[in-house]
């Protein structure tokens, strides 16, 4: 977890521009979240919120974790294994500066107020979405895990989870625009991490099977830095 939250003081120019890329795109969706509201609410009615569906929309990322984990353990699959791990793990990763976020800045969700600059209240809770993170951790790991093969419906199911979850946020007057997009950066962000340790580790330590004259070597390669 220490690596987690130091991450930023590695960070190499391609790291930075990501950065700076996120932040511009939730300052734009920004603009419009008063638009994407006002077009939403009109298929509530009076209520204008839908809180309950709290569990219904975590559901797909959920199903998408068990299904992987599933599946894995159906064919003795230690990669599927590892991949479902690393869904979770960046998941719980994640969740902490969300929540540090959401104590932060205290933003008001859509359905207490129609301003979207209501920040600081002391019952605000909706900058960034739980929600569309945890998706987002979720999908970024589906979509760039495995090999090539099959990489455009990896990523097709994986972003497209994050989309969907975001959408649906955002159809039940849950969230602002710009929550859904902080909490898509923030959980791909957490997902590129949890991968990329995680091949850094394999990298260090490899079993292989190395032919011989007459035969074949059991080789265990421990790289110690």
């Amino acid at each position: 977890m220490k690596l987690y939250f130091t991450a930023p003081l590695r960070w190499e120019r391609g790291d930075w521009a990501w950065f700076g890329g996120a932040l511009i795109a939730i300052g734009a969706s920004h603009h419009y979240d008063t638009q994407v509201r006002t077009h939403f609410i009109k298929t509530l009615g009076s209520s204008q919120t839908t809180r309950s569906k709290d569990l219904q929309d975590a559901l797909p990322t959920a199903a998408v974790f068990a299904a992987t984990w599933a599946y894995a353990n159906l064919i003795s699959d230690s990669a599927g294994r590892r991949e479902a791990w690393a869904m979770i793990e960046s998941a719980a990763l994640s969740t902490v500066p969300v929540y540090a976020l959401k104590y932060a800045v205290g933003r008001e969700r859509p359905d207490q107020t129609s301003d979207p600059n209501a920040w600081r209240k002391g019952g605000g809770d909706s900058f960034p979405s739980w929600h569309a993170t945890a998706a987002f951790a979720v999908g970024t790991v589906l979509a760039e895990s495995g090999n090539d093969d099959y990489r455009w419906v990896r990523r097709l199911l994986g972003y497209g989870l994050g989309g969907v979850t975001s959408f649906e946020r955002l159809k039940h007057n849950a969230h602002w625009l710009s929550d859904t997009v902080a909490g898509a950066a923030l959980g791909a962000a957490s997902a590129h991490f949890v991968m990329k340790r995680a091949n850094a580790l394999d990298e260090q330590a490899q079993l292989r099977l190395v032919p011989i004259e007459r035969g074949a070597m059991l080789s265990y390669t421990l790289t110690l830095r």
